[in-house]
């Protein structure tokens, strides 16, 4: 479902000629298809999703070194980029809303330490999936860990 509005929304732009959506849904669908072609299966809109949200996430981290070089131009395009990547994202959880399925993930592991940090990402980053990045994640864990 999610590669027909892809490709939907790529006719869209092409039409439409705004040319940086066009590029931002090819380049979304040209990583699905490597995918799909170095593992040779067809993918399903979760592991859809995770690339999906690889790629704003390598969007936002070099938006930091377009900040530290002061250029302008790029960081607008960049930003832009990541309004567009994010439409095909689900809501994006809130700290609050990461701590409380976090919480109850430590109770379903029993985790007890920093040591089970592994197990709790593990099992945090199933039941989140791409509603939340991982080092959002992340510092949850590790401040009800510690």
């Amino acid at each position: 479902m999610l590669k027909e509005k892809l490709m939907s929304d790529l006719k869209d732009a092409m039409k439409e000629k705004q040319i940086l959506k066009k590029n931002v849904v090819q380049m979304i669908r040209a990583a699905i298809l490597q995918v799909e072609k170095d593992k040779q299966i067809e993918l399903e809109d979760n592991q859809i999703l995770e690339i999906i949200a690889k790629e704003s996430k390598k969007r936002k981290d070099s938006l930091a070194d377009y900040e530290k070089s002061g250029r302008q131009d790029l960081i607008d395009q960049v930003k832009e980029e990541i309004d567009i990547i994010s439409e095909y994202l689900p809501k994006q959880l809130n700290k609050e809303e990461i701590t409380s399925i976090v919480k109850k993930v430590i109770e379903e592991t029993g985790a007890l330490t920093i040591k089970d940090m592994g197990k709790v990402m593990k099992a945090a980053k199933e039941k989140i999936g791409a509603a939340a990045d991982g080092k959002a994640i992340n510092e949850v864990v590790r401040e009800l860990l510690n």
